[in-house]
């Protein structure tokens, strides 16, 4: 691999590679990266492997290369901007204390001691800090309430800082919603050369590649919600209010636009969830005068902020984000563009307010990717464990308009054959009936009998995973830990500390979870991961390719589940030490002509339908 990566760079090609969990993609990347001396981004798809690259891997491969400390190079790591404190916030609000209840309070009081040392301002630093702080939201350094060049504080700001070091440096390390992020920001504004936080670079290493189509979907969509028309009319406020600025005009547009706006979201199609937003002329023939008076509202606030007198810097940002707010509503509501999905969301806010996300996605990103970034780098090298299905790179090429690519598929060192065993019920009804889930208990409770517990149980969906967890409470001699009753990082420590534990879990225990040793024996997966096909982006997808006289299903959605199958199983086995059992609770995968594709892309597992060769593997009676 480290071979093929050196070659891309090069030869200024583009480079697929699938290698397997354990071959120490890292370091091959790394290696021909740091040799080369080019300028170079890597990105990767989680916080915890940015970390690992910066604090281990890099330095490991330079004490390796350079012993004597010559030669060293330049190389910093980056987050998104809302994990970054924004000094002035933190000074207005030191002026003008806005806090609610003893929590942000005592958070306030850490905050600001910790301003006074941290080097970085990176929230990763406050340990004590809740995942949730309603206040760090207040003081994050997100783009939306940034001033630039003429803030106050510009000199000393975190962010600042940091792209004066991603400009010195030689690698720059990123995730992926940085990247894409950044990526969008760049093409918005084309003619800003300096818009973005990212130096331009030839090369970029996509690590956790397969997770590239989701995140560039996002990053090129467009996204407005009563929650961010609700924010920009409280920092309006806000910033009057301590500027002694707040006039009667300005409270009284700020107090139409609320209504305006809850009238608005309150009118658009009920539904739980996401869905699509099919009808958008016939509701525009319907409710046209609420949706202009919403967009004149937002004209209107633009307007009184431009005429306030010696108004304060941040002002001109407010009107900036009433503009952009007026183009993207007009965009969502009024867009004939063919390569988008428009859809809604509702989520359930804090105190029982619901949330309503109006959404555009597009249908491809393949087109954009292909002229915004791969026609623009000399080399990109993707690679994950799961790239290939059925050892081909036809779907992630396709799905991402990748051309003239080198591949490579790289099996790894994992004996798999004699350290993992994988089992389907022949006996088991189909998963899509109501039947399913008592005999799917009854099974889980048998296998996890055998394997003493120590088990992750995923499931493709909550409903699925909140009845089977509630009818084995109290049948299971094993301690039960349900996804929703901790954050993710503490009940995976608590997985890891608690013996014989079994950890029910959805789609975001499927990657990026590392477990190694005795505690995790068993994975069981409660059906094939297809993508929920009502699903607003799925569903325009599918239809789309069928449009096109392709086969949506082989072509998309057998592909796309296949790759999650794998990462799935791939959360068992991930040390030459492991040993376990993987389980699959879906028999289409015997029974279905398709299920020949998911087979033949797992790696080479011991294979049975019979419960006595599972207990044989764990020497159980």
């Amino acid at each position: 691999m480290a071979q093929a990566v050196e070659l891309a760079l090069e030869e200024k090609r583009h480079l697929i590679v699938e290698a397997g969990t354990g071959t120490g993609k890292t370091l091959a990347y790394l290696v021909p990266v740091i040799r080369s001396r080019k300028r170079v981004i890597i990105s990767t798809g989680t916080k915890n492997l940015q970390e690992q690259l910066f604090y281990k891997d890099i330095p490991f491969i330079e004490q390796a290369l350079f012993p004597n400390g010559e030669d060293k190079l330049s190389i910093c790591y980056m987050k998104g901007r809302s994990n970054y404190l924004c000094r002035k916030k933190l000074y207005d609000l030191t002026d003008q204390p806005v806090l609610s209840g003893i929590d942000e309070i005592e958070h306030y009081r850490a905050i600001a001691a910790w301003e006074k040392t941290t080097q970085t301002g990176d929230r990763a630093e406050l340990a004590s800090l809740p995942e949730a702080s309603a206040l760090w939201h207040k003081l994050d350094a997100r783009a939306d309430t940034c001033l630039g060049q003429k803030c106050s504080s510009w000199e000393r700001c975190f962010i600042t800082e940091m792209h004066r070091r991603a400009m010195e440096s030689d690698i720059i390390i990123v995730n992926h919603h940085l990247f894409f992020a950044d990526l969008a920001i760049k093409q918005q504004a084309e003619d800003a050369p300096d818009a973005g936080i990212l130096p331009d670079v030839g090369a970029v290493v996509f690590d956790e590649a397969h997770e590239l189509e989701d995140v560039a979907s996002s990053y090129f969509g467009i996204t407005v919600s009563n929650a961010r028309v609700e924010e920009l009319c409280r920092d309006v406020e806000g910033s009057l209010q301590r500027n002694h600025l707040l006039s009667a005009s300005v409270s009284g547009a700020l107090k139409s636009l609320r209504e305006r706006a809850m009238f608005f979201f309150a009118l658009l199609p009920q539904g739980e969830g996401r869905f699509a937003f099919e009808n958008r002329r016939d509701f525009l023939e319907e409710n046209g005068e609420e949706f202009i008076a919403l967009q004149q509202s937002l004209g209107r606030i633009g307007s009184e902020l431009e005429n306030l007198p010696s108004k304060p810097e941040e002002t001109f940002n407010f009107v900036r984000r009433a503009g952009e707010l007026q183009v993207q509503f007009g965009f969502l509501m009024e867009s004939d563009d063919r390569n988008t999905v428009f859809w809604i969301e509702r989520r359930r806010g804090g105190r029982d307010k619901s949330n309503v996300f109006l959404q555009a996605t597009p249908i491809d990103v393949a087109p954009i990717l292909k002229t915004c970034l791969f026609d623009k780098l000399e080399c990109a090298v993707l690679t994950s464990a799961t790239l290939a299905v059925g050892g081909s790179f036809d779907y992630m090429r396709r799905r991402l308009g990748l051309e003239h690519t080198r591949e490579l598929v790289l099996a790894s060192h994992f004996d798999y054959e004699n350290q993992a065993i994988f089992y389907v019920p022949p006996d088991l009804p189909d998963p899509r009936t109501p039947q399913f889930a008592a005999k799917a208990a009854d099974r889980i409770q048998r296998l996890l009998e055998i394997t003493r517990g120590r088990a992750f149980v995923l499931f493709t969906s909550y409903a699925q995973m909140n009845e089977i967890y509630q009818r084995l409470l109290g049948e299971l001699g094993f301690p039960m830990l349900l996804q929703g009753d901790a954050p993710k990082t503490a009940l995976l420590e608590e997985f890891r500390l608690t013996p014989n534990a079994v950890l029910f879990a959805t789609s975001s225990f499927w990657q990026g979870v590392d477990v190694q040793g005795e505690q995790l024996s068993c994975v069981i997966i409660d059906r094939l991961p297809f993508a929920v096909p009502s699903d607003p982006v799925v569903a325009a997808r599918v239809k789309s390719i069928d449009a096109e006289g392709g086969n949506a299903f082989f072509q998309y959605q057998v592909p796309a589940a296949v790759i999650t199958l794998k990462q799935g199983f791939g959360r068992l086995i991930r040390s030459l030490h492991d040993r376990g059992l993987l389980v699959l609770l879906d028999n289409r995968i015997l029974k279905k002509a398709y299920g020949r594709v998911f087979v033949e892309s797992l790696p080479n597992y011991q294979r049975t339908t019979e419960l006595g060769r599972v207990e044989q593997f764990f020497g159980a009676k």
